[in-house]
């Protein structure tokens, strides 16, 4: 069996890390991960993260550091993409490599900010590996729903992967032409995977929505209140999905080795729909808490002041001591909570090119919570 050798950019985040253990699992790949701290430590990097309306993937930021380090099997780089002689000098060795997968990304303040870091790491890592790969197969793009403009409010439902595009600025969408274009008359081939908001349990990632609900669960349960669903009003009963990170990393290796799906966009979701006011209050028994009503309330204000009370909540129930800063994605949290509109997207396009995965959104929640609980990050 020929072994294939996969580089993910952005290896350390929600979904870069379900991607590298999913490829860990299958017997002919050697995975190489890059990421802003190398082989050190676990989890999510320090920004990045399923960026508003969907994910753009990773919750990894690969810049910053130096070095590389090994881990589980995996070799770890450490390169500032945003640095193109960094980026060349790290990744010159890697000439066996033969599937690029992105899933890195930069925040910054604005969408128009969001273009330059953006583009320019994706083309760094392009400009470095494709001179040097003369085995090259295939790169893979995480985008997300921003393609379709739902970052920025109501937009048209179910969202189809031939949708006219908005008014730009939108780095989603500069990446894939700058891969279109630069694939021209290339052996190799692009894929590019939009998910909807990604459920995982990677740390230290400001955009972790089930982490978010965990964590506020647990303080509520712990201040004796019933867990109040925070979101606007209208958010309540919106039609919405999600995408496991689980359930993505196999669609991204099926994208990036299905020649029927080559040089293509493919909408990945769970399969299912559903309403917060459905769902909220089955989240709420699995915590065995009671629910009431909603109540529009920012939790980025509410859990403020609430790093003491997670400290002692840790010191309580004997858990791993992660930092309230780790587990605080407050912000994403209210982003989402905030959907008032339906947000969801057509994942058939897929299915009909042989992708037939689903996972239950309600089912995933309890098995990201129970991860959690087994890691000993909530009681």
């Amino acid at each position: 069996m020929t072994t294939k050798v996969a580089l993910v950019v952005g290896a350390r985040g929600v979904i870069g890390s379900n991607l590298v253990e999913h490829l860990r699992g299958l017997p002919d790949w050697e995975v190489i991960g890059v990421s802003r701290r190398g082989g050190e430590g676990a989890g999510g990097e320090g920004v990045g993260g399923e960026n508003a309306g969907g994910a753009n993937a990773s919750g990894a930021n690969a810049s910053g550091a130096n070095g590389s380090g090994g881990a589980g099997g995996v070799r770890h780089l450490a390169v500032d993409l945003l640095d193109a002689e960094d980026s060349r000098v790290k990744l010159k060795e890697l000439g066996d490599v033969t599937h690029v997968f992105y899933a890195a990304y930069q925040e910054r303040p604005t969408w128009a900010e969001l273009v330059a870091p953006n583009l320019a790491m994706l083309t760094n890592v392009v400009d470095a590996i494709e001179p040097v790969a003369a085995g090259l197969q295939h790169v893979s793009l995480m985008q997300g729903y921003k393609v379709y403009g739902a970052h920025l409010g109501p937009f048209k439902t179910p969202a189809r992967e031939d949708d006219p595009p908005h008014l730009p600025p939108e780095f989603n969408v500069d990446q894939q032409e700058f891969l279109v274009e630069r694939q021209r008359g290339k052996v190799w081939t692009w894929s590019a995977l939009r998910p909807s908001v990604v459920g995982g349990t990677a740390l230290g990632n400001p955009m972790n929505l089930a982490v978010a609900i965990a964590v506020y669960a647990s303080i509520s349960k712990q201040l004796g209140v019933p867990l109040r669903f925070p979101g606007k009003p209208g958010a309540y009963d919106a039609l919405l999905e999600l995408t496991d990170a689980g359930l993505l990393a196999k669609a991204t290796v099926w994208a990036a080795t299905e020649p029927a799906a080559a040089n293509q966009a493919f909408n990945i979701t769970n399969g299912d729909l559903f309403r917060w006011s459905e769902l909220w209050p089955k989240l709420a028994a699995w915590f065995e808490m009671p629910v009431a009503p909603p109540l529009p309330m920012p939790l980025q204000d509410a859990m403020a002041d609430k790093e003491a009370l997670w400290d002692r909540i840790q010191s309580e129930h004997g858990l791993a001591g992660t930092p309230y800063a780790d587990v605080s994605s407050w912000g994403f949290a209210d982003f989402v909570f905030g959907w008032d509109y339906d947000f969801f997207a057509d994942g058939s396009k897929a299915r009909r090119a042989g992708f037939h995965e689903y996972v239950e959104t309600e089912q995933m929640f309890y098995a990201l919570f129970s991860e959690l609980r087994r890691q000993r990050i909530i009681p």
